[in-house]
């Protein structure tokens, strides 16, 4: 697609006097435009204010805040079509997916707007001529820090809940979907009083300002596990709640009772939807030996049918190759794709690999593009240890026709979310909580409206010189 598209009017300004931020179409590799960084000044500046303004903003009805949610979902309706031509040129993303996640984020924020007043405490039974509430309330300043694969879908999540609970809300999209993250930032706080959402620009320094300040309560990120570790660390120091969603390498286990063309379907839609640009996406497939050479050529077919967006930009589409010539170079065979692309723009194909052994990166770390590693395993049992060993445990899927080891599996895999014959999928409202170093706390859901509050307990008897 063409790098031509509105820029948010205000974003170049005073550029010259800051560092900046090149944002170019991964697609074609022109120039989209150049974001200036949040200064130190302006992140003080924007902490004060969010320091300033939240105790009034919590004293706000929890009704009234939803009413704001909603206005704030509707504007964002309103803006779908240019928020997703923003996604797009920013980060690669295809139109349809960009305008489902703006629908998302708007579906999001309503959904807040109904949970928010609702959200109880609890009173206790205490002495008879006493009072005893446990009482949720807000934390404080929240920060959001928000990734670039799905910007808006995401980013309301963690802002509309922080919100409705009566925080006051710094939001610093990734540096590689800034201009997506000014408009967003500008509906939402567009309906809301002055200072309770702000937006910053930055990449990982203007990040580390925010999540080392004393000033900030609750510190929401998803993202890289090295980021979320040093976002841990400052928290540590500072005493700030966490919410961490970071790094995964989410395993496939395909068993021998299977249909093998539709487990490659299914492994084909987990590993290559948006380019593996997925958190949740497939990347590690262990399949039984008996199903094997028909799966495996299966999603090579499926693989060379797929069309893929490029990649969010150069440098990413490097290190998805590094994983692949590491593959390759320790005696993997690539049976589609592999290559880089000749021409501008983060291209990489959809590609199959098999002969890879637990040592390889694409088994041990997290790739995050359109790989799909295939390893052979002789049974079940085989397939099922190998799933559930390594760092990370943010979700797991596993095809089989047997409950009982359905079953074995939901149980046995060290994982936050666990999907039985289906990659995507689930209820709405449901929540999770990553393992391992995929992360911490619940980051979706009515259990997030938990992690964004604190409880306060509250004993009240009369004095005794009064009548009980």
């Amino acid at each position: 697609m063409s790098a031509a598209v509105d820029i948010p009017a205000g974003r170049e300004q005073d550029a010259q006097d800051a560092a900046v931020i090149e944002i170019h179409n991964p697609d074609d590799g022109q120039l989209v435009g150049t974001v200036p960084m949040a200064t130190r000044t302006e992140v003080g500046a924007a902490l004060d204010k969010a320091r300033q303004v939240q105790r009034e903003w919590a004293r706000e009805a929890p009704a009234a805040r939803g009413e704001m949610l909603r206005a704030a979902a509707a504007a964002l309706r309103e803006q779908v079509d240019s928020l997703a031509a923003l996604n797009e040129a920013e980060t690669g993303k295809p139109r349809s997916e960009a305008v489902e996640g703006v629908l998302a984020g708007a579906g999001t924020l309503e959904q807040y707007a109904e949970l928010g007043p609702v959200h109880r405490g609890k009173s206790l039974r205490g002495e008879f001529s006493a009072t005893d509430l446990m009482v949720p309330e807000p934390r404080g300043v929240a920060v959001a820090l928000t990734p670039w694969n799905d910007p808006v879908a995401v980013s309301c999540g963690l802002i509309g809940a922080a919100l409705v609970s009566g925080n006051t809300v710094i939001h610093k999209p990734s540096e590689r979907a800034p201009y997506t993250g000014a408009v967003l930032g500008r509906v939402i706080a567009g309906v809301h009083p002055e200072g309770v959402l702000q937006t910053l620009d930055g990449d990982g320094s203007v990040g580390a300002m925010l999540t080392s300040d004393d000033r900030v309560d609750v510190i929401a990120h998803v993202g890289s596990t090295a980021t979320g570790r040093a976002i841990a660390a400052s928290a540590a120091r500072t005493g700030a709640k966490t919410l961490l969603e970071n790094g995964g390498n989410d395993p496939l286990v395909v068993d021998a009772d299977v249909d093998p063309e539709w487990a490659a379907e299914q492994a084909a839609l987990g590993s290559f939807a948006n380019s593996g640009q997925i958190c949740v996406a497939v990347e590690r497939i262990y399949v039984h030996r008996a199903v094997a050479e028909p799966f495996l050529d299966a999603l090579v077919r499926q693989a060379e049918d797929r069309k893929l967006a490029p990649l969010v930009d150069v440098r990413h589409r490097d290190q998805v190759h590094e994983h692949v010539v590491d593959a390759i170079e320790q005696g993997a065979t690539v049976h589609t794709g592999g290559n880089v692309p000749n021409g501008p723009g983060a291209h990489y194909p959809a590609t199959v690999l098999s002969g890879v052994e637990p040592g390889m990166r694409v088994l041990s770390e997290e790739t995050f593009g359109p790989i799909a590693p295939v390893r052979v395993v002789e049974d079940f049992d085989q397939g099922l240890a190998e799933a559930a060993e390594g760092r990370y445990g943010l979700a797991a899927t596993v095809l089989t026709g047997s409950m009982a080891h359905a079953q074995r599996a939901w149980r046995e895999l060290p994982v936050g979310t666990v999907k039985v014959n289906a990659v995507f999928g689930g209820a709405p409202g449901g929540a999770a909580e990553p393992h391992g170093e995929s992360g911490n706390g619940f980051g979706f859901g009515p259990e997030l409206l938990d992690e964004l509050t604190q409880t306060k307990v509250v004993h009240i008897e009369p004095p005794p010189d009064l009548p009980r």
